[in-house]
């Protein structure tokens, strides 16, 4: 599943094209994806202006002219698609159904069009259309927890988080009330770089402990966000390229490897927790 480097990929590369455009031929091809489309969405979104593009955690926030948000999911493989060229001022631009493309529009931007799709080969995406006032208090938002890229992710987010908690650390860094937007690919790499056994009880980690897991956490996303995200299968940006940092992972999918720390004899192990796969350097991450 996307996590927030993918998203915030993703963003980057829409913001251009729909930034202050206004919604044209909007074409719902089908009634639902997990969760069935709001009422006249595609009605409710043509003729609508994109303000802002917006990301909170693993979610995509089109804040609309309407006095609306339109909040995307990207599920497990949906994706945005950009067709390669701007469409002619007069030209009409039906757009082309493509393979497992549910959602169609045209994006008129300084007298310019460009077709956006949206695709989700296993439709376990979702969209919703909330009053803009309304969506902090929305039950997808309301609980969860700091950014980890905001200036205000802090150590002490995580001393409170991790109160009492006797939980493997791992699964911790995962729950969304924590910190918003992690996903295993980077807890893995974050904790890897922190030091910290991925089996360590949440409650146990302290101190500059704690410093040196928020310092990570922040450096390994602002590096896949600047690599365009990790693409292990069905992760592709806006344009339609992959991501790269699936090629600095030091831990996550190479189980029997050596560890990259020099001189660490150790060799990455993979167990399972919480049902997730999860790789450490047993040797240098320590409980």
């Amino acid at each position: 599943m996307p996590e927030l480097p993918e998203v915030e990929t993703v963003r980057r590369g829409l913001e251009p094209v729909l930034q202050g455009a206004r919604l044209l031929q909007v074409r719902q091809n089908r009634p639902d994806l997990r969760f069935p489309f709001p009422e006249r969405f595609g009605e409710r979104l043509e003729g609508a202006v994109v303000e802002r593009l917006d990301r909170r955690a693993k979610y995509l926030l089109f804040g609309l002219s309407t006095g609306e948000t339109w909040i995307t999911h990207l599920g497990m493989t949906g994706r945005f698609t950009l067709d390669g060229a701007a469409l002619g001022e007069f030209e009409d631009a039906p757009p082309t159904l493509g393979k497992h493309e549910h959602l169609s529009l045209v994006a008129e931007r300084s007298a310019e069009r460009r077709r956006v799709g949206f695709a989700d080969a296993r439709r376990f995406g979702f969209m919703g259309l909330i009053a803009t006032p309304e969506v902090p208090a929305h039950a997808w938002f309301r609980d969860l927890g700091p950014e980890p890229l905001s200036n205000r992710f802090s150590a002490a987010d995580l001393k409170a988080g991790f109160e009492g908690r006797t939980t493997p650390v791992k699964s911790a860094l995962l729950d969304q009330r924590i910190v918003a937007g992690l996903g295993n690919i980077y807890v893995c790499e974050a904790l890897y770089r922190s030091g910290i056994s991925p089996l360590t009880p949440a409650g146990k980690v302290s101190g500059p402990r704690l410093e040196k897991l928020v310092a990570a956490i922040r450096q390994v996303l602002i590096e896949a966000v600047e690599a365009g995200g990790s693409t292990l299968k069905d992760f592709a940006n806006a344009e339609g390229g992959q991501g790269y940092f699936q090629h600095r992972f030091d831990v996550y999918g190479r189980e029997g490897e050596a560890c990259h720390t020099l001189a660490c004899p150790g060799i990455v192990r993979r167990i399972v927790l919480a049902g997730r796969s999860s790789f450490y350097c047993p040797a240098c991450q320590r409980r």
